[in-house]
């Protein structure tokens, strides 16, 4: 996710790895399917906000990288 701009609403498509931290975000409410829009990027890129299902999740930019995401048509 780190191609993905900051205000960019996307779409969760699949995992690029299979680590146990997927589980946990799929517990977060990171499943497929799942719209989220990237609310702020730090600096050095670490972490990244996003914005999904009413409330807002900071992630390190290795666990946003495990989400495949595609982008969401306005």
């Amino acid at each position: 996710m780190k191609e993905v701009d900051v205000g960019t609403r996307v779409r969760v498509i699949g995992y690029s790895s299979n680590s146990e931290y997927i589980q946990q975000l799929k517990r977060l409410g990171l499943v497929p399917g799942t719209e989220l829009e990237i609310l702020r990027k730090a600096p050095l890129g670490d972490p990244v906000e996003i914005h999904l299902r009413g409330y807002s999740l900071a992630l390190r930019p290795s666990e946003a990288d495990d989400l495949i995401v595609e982008p969401v048509e306005s």
